[in-house]
């Protein structure tokens, strides 16, 4: 392998010097004469224009930019950008299944609804909407779940599952909760009189993260309701892992 002799290169070698393969994560990479970064161990490479590329489309995803932007920036097809921004997100909802583990604690519970065209009813019983469950664990991660429906059966099988047995619960009043004390201490606040009652009780953690996710889908102007899964997966990663 020739090595380019200019100084402006050379400095751009030693840069990529002792960074890690993308193929096999060796740390001993140069630039070859192509302007190619190629790895000593696995000897494999790929080009240093389309590397900064992809960099850019990582970056540009985590800014939450449109794929038509970041595609017309950098000279990339619409669907490419679109095709790497769904891969993303597949593997972000994958990795928030697994990463789930079972929450513990002190738990707030509640449910929220996304989308909809149509005017008329908020909140429960609002029609054309994503009913989400959301469970936050006092101190740790946010946990969301899309729903068919509200019923106390779904409600609490998925409480079951993300909960640890002798947790202590915080809900609003929904009657769908009020079979929770067979897993731990339940205690209740009443939003028709206030948000936080004389003993402290409130679940003000879990619709601040509603709050949080509305306002970042809101970025993306209109999300379908086949892909809404994924992006509430997205917001759910950002807030626990991303979020100040």
């Amino acid at each position: 392998m020739v090595m380019i002799k200019t100084s402006s290169q050379k400095r751009l070698t030693s840069f990529y010097l002792g960074r890690k393969c993308i193929f096999c994560g060796k740390r001993k990479v140069c630039l070859t004469s192509r302007g190619y970064v190629k790895c000593s161990g696995c000897s494999k490479q790929k080009s240093l224009k389309m590397l900064r590329k992809e960099l850019a489309v990582l970056v540009a995803f985590t800014e939450q930019r449109p794929a038509y932007q970041v595609a017309s920036e950098h000279g990339l097809h619409y669907y490419t950008v679109s095709r790497i921004f769904k891969n993303l997100r597949d593997l972000i909802y994958y990795q928030c299944e697994l990463e789930g583990k079972r929450l513990s604690g002190n738990i707030e519970i509640d449910e929220a609804y996304f989308g909809g065209k149509r005017k008329g009813k908020r909140g429960r019983g609002a029609a054309g909407k994503s009913v989400v469950l959301g469970l936050l664990e006092r101190q740790g991660k946010v946990y969301t779940r899309v729903v068919d429906t509200i019923t106390a059966e779904q409600l609490l099988s998925v409480i079951k599952a993300k909960t640890r047995k002798g947790s202590v619960f915080h809900t609003d009043t929904f009657k769908s909760y009020n079979s929770l004390h067979q897993f731990g201490k339940h205690f209740k606040v009443n939003h028709n009189q206030t948000l936080v009652d004389k003993n402290h009780n409130h679940i003000n953690g879990i619709e601040g993260f509603w709050s949080y996710a509305k306002h970042k889908l809101y970025n993306y102007r209109g999300v379908s309701k086949a892909n809404f899964p994924v992006y509430l997966k997205e917001m759910e990663y950002r807030y626990n892992h991303l979020s100040v």
